[in-house]
């Protein structure tokens, strides 16, 4: 097995819509990115790349190039998710912290779960997804920006799954 940790931050501004774990948030400013950036999605790809030794989105999806602006982070989590299983690895879990003061995500955390599954193709239950404050400090607490990290644990693929 083996095991990754993924970490990404975004600024809040207006005139964004607010995508995080896939799912579009009701929110006065959405974060600021070259694609959706959303913090979470990308925070798990991190993680799925480093576990599986493949460097990070920077590297298969750099900002540079035109062709990921505004990019969905769903159909980048797939194809991770695909660099993986070709690079005979599969998901073993994954544990997800969205840090964020505003809005409250509670009532969206089961569908971030459920899309991150569906485009690892896993199991819902191999997925958690949770939110913190910060109690008013740094750059989330203010509401400035959210960031998430993300920690997978791979297992190599069966032999019949290659």
């Amino acid at each position: 097995m083996r095991i990754g940790h993924g970490y990404d931050v975004h600024r809040l501004a207006p005139g964004r819509k607010l995508i995080l774990g896939g799912v579009e948030i009701p929110y006065e400013r959405g974060l600021d990115g070259h694609s959706d950036a959303d913090v979470l999605l990308h925070a798990v790809m991190d993680s799925m790349l480093g576990a599986a030794g493949l460097g990070d989105i920077g590297r298969h999806f750099p900002d540079t190039e035109e062709c990921y602006r505004g990019a969905d982070s769903r159909q980048l989590l797939r194809q991770v998710a695909e660099k993986l299983h070709r690079a005979g690895w599969q998901v073993g879990n994954l544990d997800c912290t969205i840090l964020a003061q505003r809005p409250k995500l509670m009532p969206y955390l089961e569908e971030m779960r459920c899309r991150i599954a569906a485009d690892c193709r896993i199991a819902p239950e191999q997925v958690n997804v949770k939110a913190t404050t910060e109690e008013g400090l740094g750059f989330t607490g203010s509401g400035e920006g959210m960031a998430a990290h993300a920690v997978c644990l791979l297992l190599p693929l069966a032999d019949g799954e290659k």
